[in-house]
């Protein structure tokens, strides 16, 4: 089995000073400082999930990640990431018309399971070939919706411990979330523990 890494809403409007929620995150400096220096020595890709949160979105009246400004960029490197998904609302299957594209309207958000699993198969492989690694921001939100599409999809995910936060930024929240319910969908793994099987590749 191989690991295909996965990194949600790591984006300015989350993870910057002076973007619309941002809080800080303990997780983002590990990313920077530990991850990705990492990842990029040994050539190690990211699959990329981003947000487009402009309105209208029924049932979430809140706004950010706007497509062409800096709180839409995210901080994943350029030269690690793999592919990008763009999503509108908390899971990924929602989806939109004109999704991230800075120069037309966008539409009103659905669900689009097939087109999501239609990206799974090609950027992440089938869930009898594959680990899903999961980073990024929110562990109660965004990240624990893409950990159950994931589940729901048969797959078996890890949740990288040290790259994912809680939306408040402190770690005795994140904790508790992956206590339960993040555990029971996938399986809580240490940076440490996993540079060991990382090691064994």
């Amino acid at each position: 089995m191989k690991y295909e890494f996965i990194a949600v809403d790591i984006q300015n409007e989350f993870a910057t000073e002076g973007g619309l929620h941002y809080t800080p995150k303990p997780s983002v400096r590990f990313l920077n400082e530990n991850i990705f220096p990492v990842f990029e020595s040994r050539g190690i890709k990211i699959n990329n999930i981003v947000s487009d949160y402009r309105q209208p979105r029924p049932g979430d009246w809140g706004k950010g990640c706007i497509p062409g400004t800096w709180g839409y960029e995210t901080l994943v490197p350029k030269d690690l990431i793999k592919s990008t998904w763009i999503k509108c609302m908390n899971s990924p299957i929602w989806v939109r018309e004109n999704i991230g594209d800075p120069n037309k309207e966008p539409g009103l958000p659905y669900q689009d399971p097939k087109k999501f699993q239609e990206w799974l198969d090609k950027n992440i492989g089938k869930p009898d070939e594959v680990i899903p690694v999961l980073m990024g921001l929110t562990i109660d939100c965004c990240v624990l919706s893409t950990l159950q599409e994931l589940n729901w999809h048969g797959y078996y995910p890890l949740i990288l411990k040290e790259a994912v936060d809680h939306a408040t930024g402190k770690i005795e929240d994140r904790d508790k979330v992956l206590e339960t319910p993040a555990s029971n969908l996938g399986k809580v793994i240490s940076w440490e523990e996993l540079s060991k099987q990382l090691n064994r590749q």
